[in-house]
This record gives C-alpha cells, sequence and structure tokens, in this order.
C-alpha cells in the first residue's frame, strides 16, 4: 500500500460517495474535514485519521483504519473505517426521520380535511 492516498479517492472507495466527482466537491465545499480543518481533495490521509463529513443536520466521523484505492463490496467497508459519530448526533437524525411525516413537500398545497384533522389529532390541539 502507498503512504498515503487522496482523500477523495478513498471517500468513494469506502462508498461514503457514489462518485469520485461527488466526494470531491464535497471537499472543494468545505464539507470534509480533518480536524477540524476543511481539506482539498487532493489531501493525502493516513491510517489512523478522523474524518467529519458534514451532513445536515450532523456532522459524522468516521475513522481510517485501512486505506485502498479501489472501491470495497459493502460488505468489507468495516475492514476500512469505523463510524465514530456521537449518539447525542445520530438521535438528531432518527427524529427527523420522523418528523418528516408532518413535513409538507413545497407546492402541495394546504392540507385535505382528513389530513388537517390527522394532523390536530396528533398534535392534541
Amino acid at each position: 500500500m502507498a503512504e498515503g492516498i487522496r482523500i477523495d479517492k478513498w471517500l468513494w472507495a469506502v462508498r461514503l460517495f457514489k462518485t469520485r466527482s461527488l466526494a470531491s466537491e464535497e471537499c472543494k465545499k468545505g464539507k470534509v474535514t480533518i480536524n477540524g480543518i476543511s481539506v482539498k481533495p487532493s489531501r493525502e490521509i493516513k491510517e489512523g485519521e478522523t474524518i467529519q463529513l458534514r451532513r445536515p443536520p450532523i456532522t459524522r466521523s468516521y475513522k481510517v483504519i485501512a486505506l485502498t484505492e479501489n472501491r470495497l463490496s459493502a460488505k468489507l467497508v468495516p475492514e476500512y473505517m469505523v463510524e465514530t459519530t456521537p449518539a447525542s448526533e445520530l438521535e438528531i437524525v432518527e427524529m427527523q426521520k420522523h418528523m418528516s411525516i408532518f413535513n409538507r413537500e413545497r407546492g402541495t398545497g394546504r392540507p385535505t380535511k382528513k389530513e388537517r384533522r390527522d394532523l390536530d389529532d396528533f398534535f392534541d390541539v
């Protein structure tokens, strides 16, 4: 293995992004950080580093266990990284999943009578 590997290539290889160009774009936007410092797509990472990936509403953290340039099957990903995101952050995602049923798509108009009654029952208004 090489001493270091480009972060955009590694993020794509461990299936955090669907394409390498998406990984590069996120790095350029400043959404990928190492030790609180945003990194360029060409930044080389090493084993043992912790990568933070900002995906609103939370920031996910991953620890690099091993390096690879080749895209992995989903079964092999745990051998190359481990998620170190705090449980409190993951709870935010769970809460948002449950709240999404009450968020209406933009442009769908007002709720129907039945939807309004269901909302009122849920919120005990």
